[in-house]
């Protein structure tokens, strides 16, 4: 950046206490000191003292604390999203900007903080990501990565480092990461953008209040883990997935494709599907279950693409449903000295019942409540992709991204109790016929023959 602005350097610390200040100074109701809102707001804001201390190269006793207060905080949300089903009142709380204020805001950070991913300079694991990607192409052995969950390419292409680029690195390998730079940092930049676009899309389409939408757009840019995070791939590609999903929830074969994408990266978001489908029971569920098993079943035979046996197949298909991960954690298996994480610094049998947990939660929020609807849908789900903070081991705590979008949905989001899958999801054969029968409608005029004539009126006495 500071080769476009000159002599511009905001450092991460300094730009929590901005961006602190800006949200309180537009979000925060001081007519309303006690209101639930401003608690969501400081709660939000709590989570940069710990994003700073688990950033960098922190000593070890930093770090601990740091991922400690984000699993605290993680529990307090957790519970927060549990309790938004019972808040049925729901008073419209605009921020203290208009629209236009709000509109300007969301432009300006969004140029900033993209530009500042393009401008940044080349990183160690943009090196080493560009090799390996270029041997699972080639269908090479790879070294077994602990802790790699979700779609090996998608791994390997998303990880992210903040060390530069070795000097004595041959120019062919720095070529190569040039273009993985390009390629990656785009598709960051193209995801950021399609998270901000959903947040507006859903307050103008289903919270009917496009104030609102900018509003959740504005405070999504203005977060400090935005900014910490904003080149990385594997925090915002499942984000953007999952935001249009819930901006898709009248449409089952559109929201089953895009959460099956999001399961089929990451592997976290397969907990969804139970309290979709629990959704979707009364009108809708089958083509969920068969959109977003349609999808994960094309990306498992995608891996015959990448694999040059079936072994390597099989150990492809274990790391993208993170089967190594399930049993070293009921393995009890140690965290290795040089990962991060929560887990790095406790006994690592505790995940265990964390796991059983958040599974069961997982499992009771399909049958429970049993009348869901769009807001039992975004708090629900919310809670669910943040259970899995607690579990997971690389970074565990620090993936907000996977569920602050939804959370910033349940915080804002108006009174919907009406949005019950019997009223809001249309039958997929009422549409398609009246898909048809409106188009002919439309293209079919009445013939000369047809009309009636004058002799056919009723004479005038």
């Amino acid at each position: 950046m500071r080769e476009i602005l000159f002599e511009y350097d905001l450092h991460p610390t300094t730009w929590v206490y901005i961006s602190s200040l800006m949200m309180i100074g537009i979000y925060f109701k001081f007519a309303r000191f006690w209101s639930i809102r401003n608690l969501d707001l400081l709660l939000l804001i709590a989570y940069a003292p710990g994003l700073l201390m688990v950033a960098g190269h922190r000593p070890e006793w930093v770090q601990r604390l740091g991922y400690s207060w984000l699993f605290v905080l993680s529990g307090m949300m957790l519970v927060r999203m549990l309790l938004d089903t019972l808040m049925v009142r729901r008073p419209l709380l605009e921020p203290n900007l208009s629209s236009s204020g709000l509109m300007f805001t969301c432009i300006a950070m969004l140029v900033f903080l993209m530009t500042n991913v393009l401008t940044q300079s080349l990183k160690e694991s943009e090196v080493s990501g560009a090799i390996q990607a270029e041997q699972v192409l080639q269908k090479k052995e790879l070294p077994a990565e602990q802790g790699a969950v979700g779609y090996p390419l998608f791994h390997i292409f998303a990880s992210f480092s903040d060390r530069p680029v070795p000097k004595d690195t041959p120019p062919e390998q720095v070529e190569r990461a040039l273009i993985r730079r390009a390629v990656t940092r785009s598709l960051a930049v193209l995801a950021h953008l399609a998270v901000v676009l959903g947040l507006i899309v859903i307050g103008y389409r289903h919270f009917e209040n496009s104030h609102t939408g900018i509003a959740m757009a504005s405070l999504y840019l203005l977060l400090p883990y935005t900014a910490q995070t904003t080149p990385r791939l594997d925090h915002v590609a499942p984000a953007a997935l999952l935001v249009w999903a819930a901006e898709a929830y009248r449409r089952p074969g559109i929201a089953g494709i895009l959460i099956g994408f999001a399961a089929g990266l990451i592997f976290y978001p397969l907990l969804l599907v139970p309290l979709w489908c629990g959704y979707y029971w009364q009108r809708g569920r089958w083509r969920f279950l068969i959109a977003a098993g349609g999808v994960l079943i094309l990306m498992t035979l995608s891996l015959l693409l990448l694999s040059k046996d079936l072994e390597t197949f099989l150990s492809q298909v274990r790391q993208m449903y993170g089967v190594e991960e399930l049993i070293g954690l009921f393995q009890g298996k140690q965290v290795p000295e040089n990962a991060v994480g929560f887990w790095r610094f406790y006994i690592s049998y505790y995940r265990i019942p964390v796991f059983a947990a958040a599974a069961a939660m997982a499992g009771t929020l399909a049958i429970w409540p049993p009348q869901k609807n769009y807001a039992t849908l975004l708090s629900c789900s919310a809670a669910i992709m943040l259970a899995c903070q607690f579990w997971h081991m690389p970074a565990g705590g620090t993936y907000l991204n996977w569920y602050l979008p939804l959370t910033l949905l349940t915080i804002f989001r108006p009174n919907l109790e009406d949005r019950i899958a019997a009223t809001a999801v249309t039958p997929a054969e009422v549409t398609w016929l009246a898909n048809i029968f409106g188009r002919r409608r439309k293209t079919t005029t009445p013939s000369a023959s047809s009309r009636p004539s004058d002799s056919s009126k009723p004479a005038v006495p």
